[in-house]
């Protein structure tokens, strides 16, 4: 038979389930475009309402194909409970952080460098930061990330995860170093997310090649099923596992893979970290919990003490350190790196329970930290935004208001009853005992107990201080992130007062299928 003979068989697509990624990527390309033939006077409101237009159409999707239940393109991408539910979330999270990267009534031209290609530092550099003129490029990069996001999080075999990890990691690169203010150190911060991100793909990948060399699969039931019966020596899966597990722990910031948390958070734009800390630990645990439910549930025996120390080193590391911190974003970033700790308690349940407040843990814990990132872009002085924490000193008499709704974002980090905060740490603690895994729950309250002190520091810090004249302004917010503070303290507070709703919603998501 001739090659011309020969007739090309096509996976099934199921082009309605697809169509909430379809969508975003569909969406992002339009958007680049939108940069070459938009005149910039225009874009801005171009691409806020095509951004906002596409995250509304993607929410729809996932919410009219919550039912679908199938593997697609091959096998390659699974539609189930979790990776819907992910999906959805990560189109909330990111109509809300859509909303705090658009904001430009804070500064001329918003947090956004007008043109990246200025050299820092210089003349032109120090002229384009006074004039109102922002570059509109985040918006469809924050769509690819999206995009690369939800397939990450619905991906079913390592190499579809892998290209959706640069989907959405390239993005981000480029994302944190469009500062307008303090552009060096926005450059640091992205040069820093870049290299060290090359590292944990690189791992990722060579942890592909040892799975592939245990199973002769990339498919995750390819390898459950080879974990369950192949002869062959478990020294190549052991080393994949561990790999894969690295790269995945690095974009999730556990311990001892954090470090490129706290200067990236730092100095990546706040808007853009807010939108980081939410949706990128979503797509993390997401990728995580699928490939150690799917692909390596008959070795829990073996990857669960040693996650479990992981776990413990990231709740002890994050909080301890919180304690030391002077910048309120790298305090947040600390307490990022904790909560990664509390997530990965949650994984560790290996049940329905664990599942399912894992990802209740995801959605209240985005909600509330992109709140709380939107509070610091509006304390403000003639320099930009006021992050060192002896600034925020007297605060609440100076804005009583934002004051306040810092002080419960801050107390529903600590887990406070009638907070968002304390359902989601109920919800894991209690599927980790169910799991028998209580001695990650003794670390995990001691833990929670030190990181109450940085908390209290703060609110001690607004409340109880007189301001001072470095005490800086809190501007008056827009309209864009007025929405965003309303949102996330409304769901910070709904969650943790009538939290069954979303509970509900988690548990019947809460079943892979393979």
């Amino acid at each position: 038979m001739t090659l011309a003979e020969q007739t090309l068989t096509f996976p099934h697509l199921n082009y309605g389930a697809l169509a909430p990624m379809l969508i975003l990527l569909g969406a992002a390309a339009v958007g680049v475009l939108f940069e070459a033939f938009v005149p910039r006077r225009g874009r801005y409101g171009v691409q806020l309402v095509w951004g906002l237009a596409a995250l509304v159409a993607s929410l729809i999707v996932v919410i009219l194909e919550a039912g679908t239940r199938e593997l697609t393109a091959d096998s390659a991408i699974a539609l189930d409970g979790p990776s819907l539910f992910l999906q959805g979330s990560l189109a909330a999270l990111g109509i809300v952080a859509l909303l705090l990267i658009a904001e430009r009534t804070l500064e001329p031209g918003g947090p956004f460098v007008a043109s990246a290609g200025v050299t820092a530092g210089t003349q032109a550099d120090r002229e384009q930061a006074a004039r109102p003129h922002a570059g509109t490029e985040v918006y469809p990069l924050m769509l690819f990330a999206l995009g690369g996001m939800m397939l990450f999080v619905s991906a079913n075999d390592l190499l579809t995860m892998f290209i959706a990890l640069e989907v959405f990691s390239l993005p981000l690169y480029l994302m944190c170093g469009l500062a307008r203010r303090r552009r060096l150190l926005s450059q640091e911060s992205a040069m820093k997310y870049f290299l060290l991100g090359a590292f944990a793909s690189a791992f990722f990948l060579f942890g592909i090649a040892m799975l592939y060399g245990f199973s002769g699969q990339v498919s995750f039931s390819g390898i459950h099923n080879a974990v369950q019966t192949s002869t062959n020596s478990t020294t190549l899966l052991y080393i994949g596992l561990a790999l894969v597990s690295l790269g995945l722990l690095f974009k999730a910031a556990a311990a001892p893979f954090h470090v490129w948390i706290p200067d990236v958070y730092q100095g990546a734009p706040t808007p853009v970290t807010a939108f980081m800390s939410a949706c990128t630990k979503v797509a993390a645990f997401g990728g995580l919990l699928r490939v150690l439910y799917v692909a390596f549930q008959g070795t829990d025996w073996d990857f669960r003490p040693v996650i479990g120390v992981i776990a413990v080193l990231t709740m002890l590391v994050g909080s301890i350190l919180s304690v030391t911190q002077t910048d309120i974003k790298r305090l947040l970033a600390y307490s990022s790196i904790a909560n990664a700790g509390y997530i990965l308690v949650g994984v560790l349940g290996l049940s329905k329970d664990g599942l399912s407040s894992t990802l209740f843990y995801l959605v209240t814990y985005g909600f509330t930290v992109i709140a709380a990132f939107g509070v610091v872009t509006l304390v403000r002085d003639a320099d930009g935004e006021a992050t060192h924490l002896s600034r925020w000193a007297g605060l609440g008499r100076r804005s009583p208001l934002y004051a306040g709704l810092f002080t419960f974002l801050m107390l529903a980090f600590a887990g406070i009853p009638l907070t968002s905060g304390f359902t989601g740490k109920f919800a894991v603690f209690a599927a980790a005992i169910g799991g028998g895994q209580s001695w990650l729950v003794i670390f995990g309250v001691v833990s929670s107990m030190i990181l109450a002190f940085p908390y209290l520091r703060v609110v001690v810090m607004m409340w109880l201080s007189e301001p001072g004249d470095s005490t800086p302004t809190v501007s008056i917010p827009g309209a864009l992130t007025s929405a965003t503070l309303a949102i996330g303290g409304i769901a910070t507070l709904l969650l943790g007062v009538v939290p069954a709703p979303l509970l509900d919603l988690t548990n019947r998501a809460a079943e892979f299928i393979r």
